[in-house]
């Protein structure tokens, strides 16, 4: 203790008289550690040499700019990091705000600079040089200043930036500059995605699903946003288009186009399954199979057929190949085309009775007339247009209720889309137009949501309350 105390009234002395530096302060208590471990520790005095190295390193960074050189003064600060904290790693995953006298150096020495040149100069939408300096001084950052940094230059920055930025005019995509901040921010960034959401629905409102711009604007936030977030987004904005650019495609074998297709196509990898294939089975598979048993009922070259079968499976990208709908759909051509080279009868898709949509006292009206023999004048006899659903009648045996009503709403030109998060007695809600329903498959009704709550429909009234609502 005699020795220790005796070198730190040397240093006192030194450093009154203006003569003391920063090597010659480094050597001596670089020696007192050495020779004095374990007093060095149990008196803290590192905190002393801390005092003195302060003042002198103030003047070694004075006018320096760390972002835009960021390797100078890391040697110096290494050996004050090896002096002071030992070779003991930070711990990042400690929370704890800790007042080691190495924090503080670095908190009064480098904090500072970072704060001015962050403030001043660094610009948001150019991420890298700030990045840049956290990679050079990663392992010299205290975990405290590194999220003093984070929360009070950064973030800011970031959360101005997100404010002004409008996705119409910019030409570099906001992932670019948000998204490199992910491994230090995580979580934090959750403040500014609800901006970022209301930007873009702003934008895409007037979008057209032939411009690719959306994709690439959109796809890179799918696994960044989270899951329910992402899907209401795309449900909201991309799915209506999808679904309106498939009911105008039209599948000709003698001169197929397939922009539309493409165009939905493109974000396959993008959009929750579960709607991809709502919009295939609604928006392509019905024409596809209408026109496949037209092609096969006019004594067809088979090979044609089945090359035209092949070569549409192979623009189905392999996620949609693994669901078992998809498959299903695509296993039915197969059957049909097996059915016509046999020589067996084709039944035309959608051409069984089904009168599930059909109110409770409807319904048992025509189950005890159809027993009696008769039917009921009150219900039309099956029609059909372009082989799409009209009320009174008709579907393939295993056709589900929300099938019928998405071949039906596909037929009237209308949209058939979830609403996500809404529900009504546990069942999901879907638009069918502007008219909100929901579908009971077991009990095989159709539910709507009128003026007076929610009530048992037909088709027919169904379609009915879409045009009172559009004329309102």
């Amino acid at each position: 203790m005699e020795t220790i105390a005796k070198v730190v009234k040397q240093v006192e002395e030194e450093n009154l008289s203006g003569i003391l530096t920063l090597e010659s302060l480094m050597k001596t208590f670089v020696d007192l550690k050495d020779r004095f471990m374990e007093d060095f520790k149990l008196f803290n005095i590192s905190c002393i040499a801390c005092s003195y190295a302060i003042p002198l390193l103030i003047r070694v960074f004075q006018g320096w700019e760390p972002l835009k050189d960021p390797k100078y003064g890391r040697n110096i600060m290494s050996s004050w990091r090896d002096l002071l904290q030992g070779d003991q790693p930070f711990d990042y995953s400690d929370s704890i705000v800790t007042n080691s006298p190495y924090a503080l150096l670095f908190s009064e020495v480098i904090l500072p600079a970072v704060r001015i040149s962050g403030t001043n100069s660094w610009q948001a939408r150019d991420p890298e040089p700030m990045l840049r300096f956290i990679d050079k001084w990663q392992n010299l950052l205290p975990p405290v200043i590194l999220q003093s940094i984070l929360e009070h230059v950064i973030m800011p920055k970031l959360s101005s930036a997100v404010d002004s930025w409008d996705p119409r005019r910019e030409t570099v995509p906001i992932h670019v500059w948000i998204h490199p901040w992910l491994p230090l921010l995580g979580q934090r960034l959750e403040s500014l995605y609800h901006t970022i959401r209301f930007k873009l629905g702003n934008v895409l409102h007037a979008w057209h699903a032939s411009d690719p711009s959306a994709y690439a604007i959109l796809s890179p936030w799918k696994n960044v946003f989270d899951a329910a977030s992402w899907e209401n987004l795309v449900v909201r904005f991309i799915v209506p288009k999808l679904m309106i650019a498939l009911q105008e495609f039209q599948i000709n074998p003698a001169n197929q186009e397939l922009d539309q297709f493409n165009w939905v196509m493109a974000w396959s990898s993008a959009i929750p399954v579960q709607h991809m294939v709502t919009i295939l089975e609604v928006g392509f598979f019905s024409k596809w199979q209408q026109v496949l048993y037209h092609w096969l009922s006019s004594n067809p070259n088979y090979n044609e057929v089945m090359q035209w079968y092949m070569g549409w499976k192979g623009l189905f990208p392999p996620e949609l190949l693994a669901n078992e709908r998809i498959r299903v759909l695509l296993a039915s051509g197969l059957e049909m085309m097996n059915k016509a080279v046999e020589g067996m009868d084709l039944v035309q898709p959608g051409a069984q009775e089904n009168v599930a949509y059909l109110k409770v006292p409807q319904r048992r009206q025509f189950e005890s007339q159809q027993a009696a023999g008769y039917s009921s004048g009150h219900l039309h006899a099956p029609t059909f247009a372009n082989g799409f659903l009209r009320d009174g009648m008709v579907s393939q045996p295993d056709m589900s209720l929300k099938e019928i009503v998405e071949a039906y709403a596909v037929e009237h030109g209308l949209m058939f889309v979830p609403k996500v998060g809404r529900s009504h007695n546990g069942l999901p809600v879907y638009g069918f137009g502007n008219v909100s329903v929901c579908i009971d498959s077991v009990k095989k009704l159709l539910f709507a949501q009128g003026v007076n709550g929610w009530d048992v429909v037909s088709l027919n009234e169904l379609l009915q309350m879409q045009h009172i609502n559009r004329h309102h």
